[in-house]
């Protein structure tokens, strides 16, 4: 093996060039730092240098600011969907409490008139709330939340503000069930409050029915219909309805009348039961009107209770305030 004969010469050469090397790049750096103190444009070549590279730095942080938009625009998406969720919520319970308010406040008033008419009229009523309504072309029943541990009984005239309802057919201890007018199975002995004549009204399922009207009775359309009081089972004067038309029969021997009833049959959720006293007081209004014509609803009632049928009725209308079978 031949012995060592040393680095290269070059080698030797770069390393003693290389102290020189850094002392003239010191001088360089020197020379920058003066200068640039003294005339500043060191300081006008970084601004422009600087310019030169701020699209590159825009670009670099793109990215990182978009992901950051991303992220702000994710978060206010859901916040707005969360508040609009809220409000949305927020409006159905106002609606709701809305509904419930007008539904109280119209039920407030319904009240009001069934007590005011117990009041300017004097009678003896009782008030039931409605527990259920049964309403088709062939069965026209109410169901009270009131029986006979309330003191209701069979019999009794149902009434509101607008007038007669119907009448008590059946009772529990704790409910009654109440046949409408305008069921089929009900018949009314009336007067017409104008002139005085007798009929009797018949219930069609959703309307009254006047039926084998005289031609020369003088019934007109739009006249009032009360209670005669016949029969002793509703006191007189009691409005029943309104005759909205009138047509011939089949045999064109007699007329028959259409009524819009009085009482609002299907609306409400109370009515007044007439209780039974010595003395049936009309209503002023009533009475008043009934007396201008004549008819027999001016006569008050003043020993025949209002909830009890004779046994047997008289002839001109036996059968026309007994409720029919019940179906």
């Amino acid at each position: 093996m031949p012995p060592y004969a040393g680095p290269p010469v070059a080698s030797r050469q770069g390393d003693a060039a290389s102290p020189l090397r850094l002392l003239a790049y010191l001088a360089l750096a020197i020379t920058l730092i003066v200068l640039d103190d003294q005339a500043g444009w060191l300081s006008r070549l970084r601004a422009q240098a600087n310019v030169l590279v701020q699209p590159v730095w825009a670009l670099a942080g793109l990215p990182g600011r978009l992901g950051t938009q991303v992220k702000d625009n994710a978060a206010s998406h859901g916040q707005l969907v969360t508040e609009n969720r809220e409000l949305r919520n927020q409006l159905l319970i106002a609606n709701a409490r809305l509904t419930r308010l007008q539904t109280a406040a119209l039920d407030n008033a319904q009240l009001r008139e069934l007590l005011n008419v117990a009041e300017r009229s004097g009678l003896d009523v009782q008030l039931a709330p409605i527990l259920d309504i049964d309403l088709d072309p062939v069965r026209q029943r109410l169901v009270l939340a009131a029986g006979t541990r309330d003191g209701v009984h069979v019999g009794q005239a149902v009434i509101d503000a607008g007038g007669l309802m119907g009448q008590v057919i059946a009772t529990t201890g704790n409910s009654a069930t109440v046949l409408l007018l305008t069921d089929p199975d009900h018949a009314v002995p009336v007067t017409v409050a104008r002139n005085g004549v007798r009929l009797i009204v018949y219930g069609r399922g959703d309307t009254l029915e006047l039926r084998d009207i005289p031609l020369s009775a003088g019934v007109e359309v739009g006249d009032e219909i009360v209670t005669s009081g016949l029969g002793g089972r509703f006191p007189a004067g009691f409005p029943v309805g309104s005759i909205t038309a009138l047509r011939p029969d089949d045999t064109h021997a007699f007329l028959v009348g259409e009524l819009k009833p009085a009482a609002q049959l299907d609306r409400g959720r109370d009515v007044l039961l007439l209780r039974p006293g010595e003395a049936i007081r009309i209503p002023p209004n009533l009475r008043r009107d009934a007396g201008e014509a004549g008819g027999p609803a001016a006569a008050p009632l003043s020993s025949s209770p209002a909830t009890t049928a004779p046994a047997t009725a008289p002839a001109n209308a036996p059968q026309a305030n007994r409720p029919g079978p019940d179906r």
